[in-house]
């Protein structure tokens, strides 16, 4: 959005707060997940937007960025779309903000590269025989025996498994009965306090509680063995309490100034809980000891300035009066960016206007060719569908072996470069398992 455009939806607040429909405004927004926080209440829609660092929801329930367009950060590389052989991952970028966000290199909102979790897939193994049983686990009542299996006929491969259990069970008898030993129950609740109240000075009272040896009850034939321990618990009596007093909050006090000296803010009022205060055990007040009211000062936030991307460079010019096209003699070239949409005393952008470069000027030069080495396989495109390639290339380009710098982004103009007897490849590849296209909003797929 332009400086002149950007004006106007800043300034139409003012003669627009009448139509301007009613939404949720918030005090924070995050670029990389493009969600709201710190709700401040609701307001207009336009004056939330008075500060661009804001954000707002409307019926929607989308959070809406107040600032001009911007990227978020690439996500990180999705999981692969298959868990063996070869796949591809995504990896997403959304645009927030008013406006369109710029994409001079055409990256889009999708990527798409190959990978591979795993180069081969799992093969199931298989169960050699079992083994002998075991002896029986107990040397009297029931118990049972064991017997094993070694996965191995064949071995799995790739890391691959066998079904079925490694272990196998089979009930025993020793026709001997074991002894039954005691086991205490759990406690019962504690009796009441013979005594309703204490006086001071006088010795406290006991409260009892008891348990039984019934958990299991021991055996009489064989024998088992009694429960170790006393059946009888006690423990003082706590003293009776006072008569509870419950809290009362006393009255709200003055309103605190607005959060903020432009736009969306918030007010603060608190009250304490002493009209009385809840004393011996009495319930707290119930309610919130402080509240948020909503406050719009009426002045545009600080907007500050942004960087326009670096403009061209400049002609390559000599240092001296040596002429240097053609000639491997170093000449001078910058390119200038400006400082743009700094507004309502918002800061300049920091850094230099004018970037400054070393050069070599080869246009129109007579040149011979070379080819380049494989350029590096691009990211799968398009980004869904069966027909998702990768491409790579050889292209013919200048011979500037005999310069001294072999940095081919700082020889300017178009050279006249002989690329007979030389053959430019391009090779093509299939990316695999990329996902289906989705048609947003219809059930049913689409081709990219």
């Amino acid at each position: 959005m332009n400086l002149i455009l950007w004006g106007i939806v800043l300034l139409g607040i003012y003669v627009q707060q009448s139509v301007s429909e009613m939404v949720e405004c918030f005090s924070s927004f995050t670029l990389s997940t493009g969600k709201c926080g710190d709700l401040l209440g609701q307001v207009e829609k336009n004056s939330c937007c008075l500060n661009p660092s804001y954000a707002y929801k409307e019926a929607d329930g989308v959070c809406r960025f107040c600032g001009r367009a911007a990227w978020s950060e690439w996500t990180p590389w999705g999981e692969c779309s298959v868990s063996c052989t070869e796949g591809v991952s995504q990896r997403r970028r959304s645009c927030h903000g008013i406006g369109d966000c710029t994409d001079p290199e055409n990256l889009g909102t999708v990527q798409t590269k190959p990978c591979v979790k795993q180069q081969c897939c799992p093969v199931k193994g298989g169960w050699s025989e079992w083994g002998k049983w075991q002896i029986c686990s107990v040397t009297c009542g029931d118990g049972i025996r064991k017997r094993q299996r070694t996965c191995s006929e064949p071995i799995p491969q790739c890391g691959g498994s066998c079904s079925g259990e490694e272990e196998d069970t089979t009930p025993c008898a020793t026709e001997k009965i074991c002894p039954t030993h005691g086991g205490w129950s759990s406690w019962g609740s504690w009796g009441p306090c013979p005594v309703t109240c204490l006086y001071e000075g006088h010795s406290l009272q006991k409260e009892l509680r008891k348990r039984t040896c019934t958990n299991p009850t021991p055996s009489t034939v064989p024998r088992g063995n009694d429960c170790e321990g006393s059946d009888t618990d006690n423990r003082p009596c706590s003293g009776q309490p006072f008569c509870p007093v419950n809290g009362n909050w006393g009255a709200w006090t003055n309103s605190t100034s607005c959060s903020v000296t432009c736009g969306v803010g918030q007010q603060t009022q608190r009250r304490i809980c002493d009209s009385p205060k809840p004393a011996h055990g009495g319930k707290q007040c119930r309610g919130e000891e402080q509240q948020t009211i909503i406050c719009t000062i009426l002045v545009n936030c600080p907007l500050n300035g942004m960087w326009t991307e670096w403009g061209e460079w400049s002609h390559c010019k000599p240092p001296s009066t040596r002429n240097i096209k053609c000639r491997n003699r170093e000449g001078k070239r910058r390119r200038e960016r400006d400082c743009v949409d700094s507004q309502h005393n918002g800061d300049l952008c920091d850094g230099e206007i004018v970037k400054y470069g070393n050069c070599y000027e080869i246009d129109e030069c007579e040149m011979d060719g070379v080819l380049s080495e494989w350029s590096e396989w691009s990211y799968c495109k398009p980004d869904c569908g069966t027909d998702s390639k990768q491409i790579r290339e050889i292209k013919c380009v200048a011979d500037i072996s005999s310069y001294s710098s072999q940095d081919r982004t700082i020889f300017t103009g178009t050279p006249r470069v002989n690329c007979k007897d030389l053959k430019e490849q391009i090779e093509r590849r299939p990316c695999k398992n990329v996902p289906e296209c989705y048609l947003k909003n219809h059930n049913k797929f689409l081709v990219c």
